[in-house]
């Protein structure tokens, strides 16, 4: 489906195909404990969020140099354009790496350089954003986030990511005013597994623009009013929701009782190496299990380009917004 569109929940980690995975391992000397990339495809059908993490981490050891991190973003780039990615806010684990030893600076100068080339090789607009590992301290997110000094003229925002439960929004408020102050912008995961009173932290805490997930704002009204009022964007990932167990089958996910709600949805793909499908895909799973019409999609797509950080670029968020309204559906 190529109808313009943003993605804006997309871990680029969370991008690295088996075949990706082993030509890294070749040429870094990782030795990975499946026999091929079809025994390592299905690793991937895992039970739940901690059974994906697990292999989610593990995996990331074939990353180690600036051109393994630039083959990463590219490969994702070049799959997005073939989906109808026009812009991309691509979010990024830096915690997972330093711990390896891989040094912050090799992961943000290696993906800046397929961002870079990005508008020219694949026609879409990119930012990227550094997401922090709810489930490490709040010390090794400050520590990160220093880190990151010399590179943040590449970084346009912070996120918070990982394992929800027991880590609430308000765990990183510090970091997240330390965030403010250097001009990036907030957004963060909250509302997946973790009750909707993590949505609330989320916004009054943190600060966030954005709510990353929100699934479960449906638990309460009063939060959905709010939502909807303040015209907060919930960046939604139905296949991620299924594969981890949030939703049992894609047709009991709230999609679309959420856009009924007037609530800013978009849809994403989240980590599409793992999960079984990239935007368009997403897009045309929830087209066919939840009965969305074309003016859904369409109004899906326009809330993307929307909700996207594009405020210092008006007229290119117009012209892309010109672009989804003038699209022809097959």
């Amino acid at each position: 489906m190529h109808l313009p569109k943003a993605e804006l929940h997309l871990h680029i980690e969370g991008t690295l195909e088996p075949e990706l995975a082993f030509e890294l391992a070749g040429r870094n000397g990782v030795t990975l404990p499946y026999a091929g990339t079809d025994e390592l495809r299905t690793a991937y059908l895992f039970e739940d969020l901690q059974s994906f993490l697990d292999l989610y981490y593990a995996l990331m050891a074939v990353l180690r140099t600036e051109d393994d991190f630039a083959d990463l973003a590219d490969a994702y780039l070049t799959r997005a354009a073939a989906q109808g990615v026009w812009h991309a806010e691509i979010f990024f684990d830096p915690q997972a790496h330093t711990a390896r030893g891989v040094p912050i600076g090799t992961v943000v100068e290696g993906l800046g350089r397929a961002l870079d080339r990005s508008e020219e090789k694949h026609g879409i607009s990119t930012q990227l954003i550094m997401c922090f590992l709810r489930d490490q301290s709040a010390e090794s997110a400050m520590e990160t986030l220093e880190a990151a000094g010399p590179h943040l003229h590449r970084i346009s925002g912070v996120g918070l990511d990982s394992a929800e439960v027991g880590h609430p929004p308000a765990k990183f408020r510090e970091v997240y005013e330390a965030a403010a102050a250097l001009g990036l912008r907030k957004v963060a995961h909250a509302g997946e597994e973790g009750p909707p009173e993590y949505i609330r932290e989320a916004l009054d805490v943190l600060g966030v623009e954005r709510i990353d997930h929100g699934l479960r704002c449906m638990e309460d009204p009063e939060l959905v009013d709010r939502l909807v009022s303040e015209r907060i964007p919930l960046t939604l990932c139905p296949l991620s929701n299924v594969r981890l167990r949030a939703i049992d089958v894609l047709e009991e996910h709230p999609l679309r009782a959420m856009m009924d709600a007037g609530l800013l949805c978009t849809v994403n793909s989240d980590d599409p190496a793992y999960f079984g499908g990239y935007v368009a895909d997403t897009f045309h799973a929830v087209h066919e299990a939840l009965g969305l019409d074309r003016e859904h999609l369409r109004t899906l797509a326009r809330n993307s380009f929307e909700a996207a950080f594009l405020d210092h670029d008006e007229e290119r968020r117009a012209r892309y917004l010109a672009e989804v309204e003038a699209y022809a559906f097959d």
